[in-house]
């Protein structure tokens, strides 16, 4: 990237809070993230070892527990550093230039990923017999390798615009994390083209993403209408409840701070705690209180642990 930077080490400023909360908030946010990366290892594993688990529908689940692990991750020991430190956590350049492209590498494949599962449930719903034919294990080997390389091409994107402008004067990033809106302010140069292009890169990408699942949940409700007994009509509902609500909890705060005019950089860092930190907790809650199969897979794999150990 074309650079003539002389910052080479950016100050991530956190979350703004009264200093008398650096306590309280690290437990709570230490909490989540460990629960957060057990949850979503645990229906990793619940998937992979249960064979009436390996459907379509888990395997997406799958890729999507993997995605919001490591999502988390990327974010919130970061956040925790800046409790821990009044003055701010230190990030050096090429540091930051990963964070940010791990960001939204992950961000834009989950975005995909819901399409693409929302996609999985359409066909399920609307076409019961021919399912299994139409989503083959190619077909969903094909999908989920086009959301990941899909996410890469967008993160590269989204880091290059963001890095390749010069950096030589203030280095405090007003955030948790290296994202591209606070890091743009602190850029040497007019960022006005950048902003533009980075908002029309990540609003193609959110509304097209959001418009399909929104045409694939029209035709589910479509077909579900047609359901001629009651239960079937609850069934039906209930494969799709789950991915509507995680749905909802990542777009709308994506949404708000990527596509709407100007930026306020305390109300968008507190709103980022809700996709970055609480979405990928909500998933494995969601789809494990809302499906029986998961929660039959989780008896299942605690009566084996609970043998083994009586053994």
């Amino acid at each position: 990237m074309r650079n003539m930077s002389i910052v080479t080490t950016f100050i991530l400023m956190g979350l703004p809070h009264s200093p008398e909360l650096d306590t309280l908030l690290f437990g709570i946010f230490l909490v989540i993230y460990a629960l957060t990366v057990v949850g979503n290892l645990l229906i990793l594993l619940v998937i992979t070892v249960d064979p009436p688990l390996h459907t379509p529908m888990y395997y997406f689940l799958s890729n999507l527990s993997f995605i919001d692990m490591w999502f988390s991750t990327v974010t919130v020991p970061k956040m925790l550093m800046t409790l821990v430190s009044p003055e701010g956590s230190p990030v050096s350049f090429p540091g930051c230039v990963a964070q940010l492209y791990s960001f939204h590498f992950l961000g834009s494949t989950e975005c995909f990923l819901y399409t693409v599962m929302s996609y999985d449930r359409f066909l399920a719903v609307s076409y019961p017999l021919r399912y299994a034919s139409m989503m083959s294990g190619r077909t969903c080997a094909l999908l989920a390798t086009t959301t990941w390389l899909s996410g890469s091409v967008h993160s590269a994107v989204q880091t290059t615009l963001t890095f390749c402008l010069p950096f030589c004067g203030p280095n405090q990033i007003q955030h948790y994390f290296c994202d591209a809106p606070p890091i743009l302010k602190l850029a040497c140069a007019d960022t006005s083209a950048n902003e533009l292009v980075i908002f029309v890169n990540i609003g193609v990408v959110a509304s097209g993403c959001f418009l399909l699942i929104v045409l694939s949940y029209v035709s589910i409700i479509h077909s579900i209408l047609k359901i001629r007994t009651s239960e079937g009509r609850w069934r039906a509902f209930q494969t799709c409840a789950s991915h509507c609500t995680v749905v909802l909890c990542f777009f709308v705060p994506c949404v708000f701070i990527y596509l709407r005019p100007g930026s306020k950089e305390a109300m968008d860092s507190i709103v980022a705690v809700f996709y970055t930190v609480m979405t990928p907790l909500l998933n494995p809650v969601v789809y494990t209180l809302r499906n029986k199969e998961v929660k039959k897979a989780l008896l299942k794999l605690k009566d084996k642990v609970v043998h083994s150990q009586s053994k």
